[in-house]
């Protein structure tokens, strides 16, 4: 339930766009809330893609001037990887790292419930071992 304790210290609120959204006000979004990712939703809420800083990148390549008149549809990944409030850490860190990804749009019920980062792993897994490290202090000073 590693999500949904990340979810509950820092929200679930995300930000999205539409696909018709230019990508120069996409990067301007990605800039201003210094995020790394946004989603991409249809017109019922549903999500239709991912646009993230590499995804911005990759579009660049070749054609830098062309990239401001490009919607979030053009540069997307439409494949969006996913998980639900109730995975592990372990299986954050599992996906993340098959499929080299930085972000992961929480879907509880269907719908989109959150955002998840690899900071907010690092954070949590951080956490983790500070209090087994404080519970082994705790358990070696009371066996002394």
């Amino acid at each position: 339930m590693a999500v949904a304790h990340i979810l509950r210290q820092k929200g679930a609120a995300v930000l999205t766009v539409g696909p018709s959204d230019s990508v120069q006000s996409i990067v301007d979004t990605l800039a201003r809330h210094r995020i790394g990712a946004v989603v991409v939703v249809d017109a019922g809420g549903a999500i239709a893609g991912i646009v993230s800083e590499r995804d911005v990148v990759r579009a660049m390549a070749g054609d830098v001037a062309g990239v401001a008149g490009k919607t979030a549809s053009d540069i997307m990944t439409a494949r969006v990887r996913t998980c639900s409030p109730a995975d592990s850490e372990a299986e954050l860190m599992q996906l993340m790292t098959e499929h080299r990804i930085r972000h992961l749009p929480v879907v509880a019920h269907g719908k989109l419930a959150g955002m998840i980062s690899i900071g907010d792993v690092v954070k949590l897994r951080m956490e983790l071992m500070e209090a087994e490290a404080d519970q082994m202090k705790t358990y070696i000073a009371s066996a002394g």
